[in-house]
């Protein structure tokens, strides 16, 4: 039952990004161009996913003690802002302007059969596996 939740969320999130045009490089990057060709119609994709995670947040998570389909919630319990987070947000944030791909639309995309994208999940891969090897040797 857990798998076929997880594969339909999977499936019902690939669609919604699908059908908002999250997975057209050419829609995000004019989003973010706010000085030249600005298309802001990306930010009612990004005002519903606020809405919808503001509903479950705030009215369903905060009330309950358990979730539906798991023995716990797996909430942060620290907000610390340290050297990693910030640079891995500048990263990622440097990529997605680059390229106007995101982790999620790249893995949506991968049904286009474009060797970019295959490009782009092969970089994306290394740059985990580079941060894993990084942490790691810290500790």
């Amino acid at each position: 039952m857990k798998l076929f939740i997880s594969f339909f969320c999977g499936l019902f999130f690939g669609v919604g990004l699908y059908i908002a045009q999250m997975t057209n490089p050419a829609k995000v990057i004019n989003f973010l161009d706010v000085a030249g060709n600005w298309d802001p119609s990306l930010m009612l994709v990004m005002g519903s996913g606020l809405s919808v995670f503001a509903f479950g947040f705030f009215f369903v998570v905060n009330k309950k003690t358990q979730p539906v389909f798991s023995k716990q919630f797996f909430i942060p319990e620290h907000k610390l802002i340290d050297k990693n987070l910030v640079i891995g947000a500048a990263l990622f944030g440097a990529g997605w302007g680059l390229t106007g791909i995101c982790p999620g639309p790249a893995i949506v995309n991968v049904l286009t059969f474009e060797p970019k994208i295959f490009v782009f999940i092969g970089m994306m891969l290394m740059g985990m596996f580079a941060a894993q090897k990084v942490l790691k040797a810290k500790l």
